[in-house]
């Protein structure tokens, strides 16, 4: 009899580039930005709309590392832009040691 070979499961997003955090009246917002050009936006879930911005970029970062760790097995660095506001920031997300990766998001592989 041949043996079952189990088939690996697709992740349901492809794997995040880029985050955006957004500070709103009603509460922190993030959008994910994925190496194919897609966004997922959401509230971030457990930091109330007073929290510091400190406290809302780590808790944003923690939830990228965590989902990528989960749906792609990959650890990924969070890596935050210099300020230019006090009610929006972006960060790069990316494979730590995968230079070329980063410098060059749309490339998919296949």
């Amino acid at each position: 009899m041949r043996g079952h070979k189990e088939k690996k499961r697709q992740p349901p997003f492809p794997l995040p580039h880029a985050l955006v955090l957004l500070s709103t009246p009603d509460g922190w917002r993030q959008s994910l930005i994925d190496v194919r050009g897609g966004m997922t936006c959401g509230a971030l879930p457990d930091v109330p709309a007073d929290a510091d911005p400190r406290e809302a970029r780590a808790a944003a970062a923690r939830m990228v590392r965590e989902l990528t760790r989960t749906f792609h097995e990959t650890d990924v660095e969070v890596v935050w832009e210099p300020v230019h506001g006090d009610r929006s920031w972006t960060a790069q997300v990316r494979v730590p040691g995968d230079a070329e990766k980063a410098s060059r998001p749309w490339a998919v592989a296949p």
